[in-house]
């Protein structure tokens, strides 16, 4: 595993400090957004999709830009700097919002995928968060300044839900307040950028501005070990709980539920993806990345088998919180684990690289949720046993390749 920490002039704990708190509010205003519209953007899709197996087609037009635009914003953000891209993801997410609003007013669905689209250009951005707050932290850092980013999902996961209830049914056309709302908080929450001191070794105008060893090419960096299970590991954990996340709200309201336990649910899971923040760089820096990596698939595993038990509100309650457990240690041990996998004049090109696969198998998932459960056995249970069924595959993917990690030789490891 490579340590770049010796050899960058630009660690500085007190700045990495500064930026994971400005990170984490910006977590909380920004990242409301994305449990709001996970929440409606199903239903939304439903109302207005011609065919009910394209119901989740917006939130996978969301992902999807989310993954086209890694490649670009990546380098963007290593050559005009952080801030720059961040303000950019949100400026097109207030875009985004605004037309998919006016898409649901007007009952055309293409304007609402153009929309989401645009906001997956915000939630790309939003996914180099957690890369910004390593930018100028040492190596005992870096874990905790990513959980600790994350952990900002926490104040998300109680302002999205919460005040997606006041304002999705506060227009004649349900869920355009959402929309309208995602807007307010993208134009406020942008402002927050400017308290981020990432001005060294996160911005260059050519390769002579970062330290470190010239970089690989993208062929040595994915048959790098490290990084290869890094990109696995992340992909699966997330694209599984965007595969049955995305689903939820379908199948609680097919099994007869009301729109506001589903919403309570999403917030239930939501929680949960972010709670375990709080300690789970530390039990990375106790116990090891591979170890928590390991124990979040577990977790995911276990989420599965809850919810193909039975369709009561206590097993979606139960699945999706353990759902948003495993992504948490999944996908922060992912993201550890690859921070110290490359150098800094690698960061532009792996951090793409890694978001751009991550974010392209998301895609993939989400677009197979809603064809999973609309589409399944004709019954809202069938879709959601179909939902989950379909983990079991990936789980076995991202295991195999942590124990392949595991059992390298130690100089292997060392080389």
């Amino acid at each position: 595993m490579t340590d770049t920490t010796a050899s960058d002039p630009n660690v500085n704990d007190a700045a990495a400090r500064r930026n994971v708190i400005v990170l984490i509010l910006a977590q909380a205003i920004l990242g409301a957004q994305m449990p709001m519209i996970f929440a409606v953007g199903g239903l939304a899709g439903q109302m207005l999709a011609p065919n009910p197996c394209l119901a989740t087609l917006p939130i996978s037009l969301i992902v999807f830009g989310s993954m086209t635009t890694a490649p670009w914003i990546s380098p963007l953000m290593q050559a005009r700097g952080r801030q720059f891209g961040f303000f950019l993801g949100a400026f097109a997410g207030t875009i985004g919002a605004l037309i998919a609003a006016f898409g649901l007013w007007t009952g055309q669905f293409w304007l609402m995928l153009v929309g989401s689209y645009l906001t997956g250009i915000y939630m790309s951005a939003q996914g180099f968060y957690r890369f910004a707050a390593t930018d100028r932290a040492s190596e005992s850092f870096r874990p905790k300044a990513i959980s600790y980013v994350m952990a900002g999902g926490l104040l998300a996961a109680i302002i999205g839900p919460q005040f997606n209830k006041l304002v999705m049914d506060a227009t004649v056309v349900p869920f355009v307040g959402s929309y309208l709302a995602v807007a307010a908080l993208n134009l406020v929450g942008m402002f927050l950028f400017l308290g981020l001191d990432l001005s060294k070794g996160t911005r260059a105008t050519g390769p002579e501005k970062l330290t470190g060893p010239a970089p690989r090419s993208r062929k040595a960096m994915l048959s790098d070990p490290h990084i290869l299970v890094a990109i696995i590991v992340g992909m699966v954990s997330y694209a599984l709980m965007n595969l049955v996340m995305t689903s939820t709200p379908l199948a609680v309201v097919g099994c007869g539920y009301s729109e506001a336990r589903a919403n309570d649910i999403v917030s239930a899971h939501v929680l949960a993806m972010y709670i375990p923040s709080f300690f789970t760089g530390h039990l990375i820096a106790r116990f090891g990345v591979r170890a928590i990596m390991a124990l979040g698939l577990l977790i995911l595993a276990g989420a599965g088998g809850v919810a193909l038990i039975g369709v009561d509100l206590e097993h979606f309650f139960i699945a999706l919180i353990l759902l948003g457990v495993g992504w948490n240690f999944g996908f922060i041990g992912a993201t550890t684990l690859l921070a110290s996998s490359h150098g800094p004049r690698e960061r532009g090109v792996v951090q793409g690289l890694n978001d751009t696969i991550v974010f392209g198998c998301v895609t993939l998932a989400s677009l197979a949720s809603g064809g999973l459960m609309n589409c399944s056995g004709g019954t809202a249970e069938a879709g959601w046993t179909a939902v989950n069924l379909a983990m079991a595959p990936f789980l076995a993917l991202a295991g195999g390749a942590l124990i392949w990690l595991w059992l390298r030789p130690r100089d292997a490891e060392i080389a």
